[in-house]
């Protein structure tokens, strides 16, 4: 009995194996287009766009900067790339993550590892490093929560926590077509990989 197929065909051209990812098979053009097209909320949210991934990405990148202003852009880039594997395996929300198990996990770390690789990053990205980014993460949720997903400020305190009001001064969600969604997530991609040198 043949095995099912576990790659997918990347508009690139690329063929990325979902079970063992490749640095080779990554392109940064096929996460911007993705991340541009998925979802957050499962599409449960205001406006007359999705807010996408990539959208949180650029938001959780700024916010990560906020927190850690003295980063390298090494932990900048890793912060607009922490969502990076849902390029093509969708951004499940957290119950569905939590009902799925620990398979999940696996095949988004493995994907992880790739995409840290492929742009110089170290496969695992320090805990101390990952922590802030996954602050920053949250900081973002609560803002998506509260202004486009239908939780009142209670609900998102309780579920994201209460975020320091200095972080998100000045920060506004933004919902646009895909198309620009993507050619900002490359900018900013371009931006920070020119920094790493």
């Amino acid at each position: 009995m043949p095995q099912p197929r576990a790659w997918q065909k990347m508009l690139s051209g690329r063929r990325l194996d979902l079970l063992d990812p490749t640095p080779v098979d990554i392109e940064i053009e096929d996460i911007a287009h993705g991340l541009s097209f998925v979802a957050r909320w499962n599409g449960q949210t205001l406006g007359d766009f999705p807010y996408s991934v990539a959208e949180h990405s650029l938001l959780v990148e700024r916010l990560y900067a906020r927190l850690t202003p003295r980063a390298p852009a090494k932990w900048r880039l890793a912060a607009l790339l922490h969502d990076g594997p849902e390029y093509v395996i969708g951004d499940m929300i957290s119950p569905v993550k939590n009902a799925v198990g620990p398979g999940y996990d696996s095949l988004d770390q493995r994907l992880a590892a790739a995409i840290h690789i492929r742009f110089g990053l170290p496969a695992v990205i320090p805990a101390a490093i990952k922590k802030q980014i996954k602050r920053a993460d949250k900081i973002s949720a609560w803002m998506e929560a509260t202004e486009i997903a239908g939780f009142s400020v209670v609900e998102a305190d309780r579920f994201f926590g209460k975020p320091d009001r200095a972080m998100i001064e000045g920060l506004a969600l933004t919902l646009r077509p895909p198309v620009e969604t993507r050619a900002a997530y490359l900018a900013r991609h371009a931006t920070l990989m020119a920094e790493l040198g």
